[in-house]
């Protein structure tokens, strides 16, 4: 029998994960736990030479631990694994007794479950799982005795729903997304359990089955959903609860502003988009050389650059971020480019001088949704895939992307121009449903509406150098073979 038989798509993807430490966010009851007694089973079977291990599972009550090991149990005999049958197992401690789960393979090895307490994985070693991590009492010293299994080769897996927004679980998952945690992480919704064919699975296993059909399915649902009321974001939806209001306040921001041109482009005239071409582009030419060519002649040669972009045309700005990567990893900005009322012509114009002129450009992305999509395909067709992301913006981009602009914030590593624009705009990030966003309210300043437009160019330019710094262009040097012997060369 095959995993594939037998797993559901994100359950194999789980499986199929061999990270050091694996995170898992997840909605309950989609067997994230069951296909982790089939893992621990498999790696429990095998002998020490294939690379078997021990495993240590650790929940924060019994009737869970009790469940782990009957599932272990189940999948030895489905794969005819020998092992013994689950015991209970009464360890004495200096303390306490303690009460343990074991299961006994033929190779040697054994599954256990635990308490979740840091000292059950004292002297251990072996795979560990912290199932429902948010739940447990203490996760930071439970994950810190954990990861000491790490150095003898073992492995650890955190998986839970969540508890809350000010919880230690989703306090790590915001690490990871942010790049502070190196950590392989998972995120499974209802929804993405559904689309991988939960329910059809739930049908094809009932007594009796059932047939699976989209009315049936809807109806599951909406009934799952009605079950868990006003905690259904939480549970089924990865979406921790007390998640609302502000997501960063003016101090944390303006801690962080430093003095950085923001310039302004205005059209020169009303009929400006109707000037002929070659005019429209000699007046913007002398407009960049006047207003930031000489700041960019001064940018550091050996620093990479990185730029990001949110577009606009009639209604909100368009707003072109580029940043210097320093030496101490800080992101400065030599200035920041705001502009209204600009034509698409006249904007690929300013955009291709300024992506020109940075030193070790690295890469640039761009809000590719509507009409944005025309800059972006021209960039991509100037400077090349490797170089430049076409991002349509999401919940998804949101979520992986705003805890990176949070972490910059707060660690001051990400360096913003000090402008009370720049400012409304940072401010009025929201949390919605847990991920942070722009609202769909615009506000009014001086020149006219904005809505958020900075922050969004500052996230691509974060965006940009997570996706793209690994990219750097070379050229082959060959080697002048005149006078060079090669009849004698073998």
């Amino acid at each position: 029998m095959k995993l594939a038989e037998v797993l559901l798509p994100y359950q194999q993807r789980w499986v199929g994960d061999r990270s050091r430490v694996r995170v898992w966010e997840k909605s309950r009851r989609i067997g994230a736990s069951y296909c982790e007694a089939l893992q621990s089973a498999m790696e429990a079977a095998k002998s020490r030479e294939a690379g078997g291990q021990d495993t240590f599972y650790l929940s924060y009550n019994k009737e869970m631990t009790q469940t782990f090991i009957r599932d272990c149990a189940f999948w030895a005999k489905v794969f005819n694994m020998v092992a013994d049958e689950a015991e209970e197992v009464v360890l004495r401690d200096e303390d306490r007794d303690i009460t343990v789960y074991r299961i006994r393979f033929a190779s040697g090895f054994n599954v256990w479950g635990l308490p979740s307490e840091p000292r059950s994985l004292r002297s251990k070693q072996g795979r560990v799982i912290l199932d429902e991590a948010a739940f447990v009492d203490d996760l930071p010293e439970l994950m810190k005795a954990a990861f000491a299994l790490l150095m003898w080769g073992g492995s650890v897996s955190i998986l839970s729903t969540h508890n809350g927004e000010d919880n230690a679980f989703n306090e790590l998952i915001k690490d990871i997304r942010a790049g502070n945690k190196k950590y392989s992480l998972h995120r499974t919704t209802l929804d993405d359990a559904i689309a991988d064919g939960l329910f059809k699975t739930i049908c094809k296993s009932g007594r009796p089955p059932k047939p699976w059909s989209a009315e049936a399915e809807e109806a599951w649902r909406a009934g799952i959903i009605a079950d868990y009321g006003d905690g259904a974001d939480e549970e089924l939806f990865c979406i921790p609860n007390r998640s609302s209001g502000a997501y960063l306040t003016a101090s944390m921001i303006e801690a962080c502003m430093e003095d950085a041109p923001v310039i302004t482009w205005t059209e020169p005239a009303a009929d400006f988009v109707d000037w002929p071409l070659h005019i429209a582009e000699t007046w913007t030419k002398g407009w960049i050389e006047e207003n930031f060519a000489p700041l960019l002649a001064v940018l550091p040669e050996e620093q990479s650059h990185f730029c990001g972009v949110d577009f606009g045309r009639s209604g909100d700005l368009s707003v072109f971020w580029p940043a210097t990567e320093q030496r101490d990893l800080r992101l400065t900005p030599p200035f920041v480019l705001e502009l209204r009322n600009c034509p698409h012509r006249t904007q690929q114009q300013i955009l291709f001088a300024i992506l020109d002129k940075l030193p070790r450009f690295s890469g640039v992305s761009l809000d590719a949704r509507g009409n944005g999509s025309a800059l972006a395909e021209a960039c991509r067709q100037q400077y090349g895939q490797g170089l430049v992301r076409e991002v349509m913006i999401s919940e998804g981009w949101y979520r992986e992307t705003m805890p990176l602009l949070k972490s910059g914030i707060e660690d001051r590593t990400l360096i913003l121009p000090k402008d009370s624009g720049i400012l409304s705009d940072f401010r009025s990030l929201r949390v919605v449903k847990g991920v942070a966003r722009l609202p769909e309210q615009r506000t009014k300043d001086k020149t006219g509406g904005r809505h958020g437009d900075s922050v969004i160019a500052c996230a691509m330019m974060l965006d940009a150098r997570k996706e793209l710094a690994a990219y750097e262009p070379w050229d082959y040097v060959g080697v002048p073979l005149e006078g060079f012997d090669l009849a004698g060369w073998r």
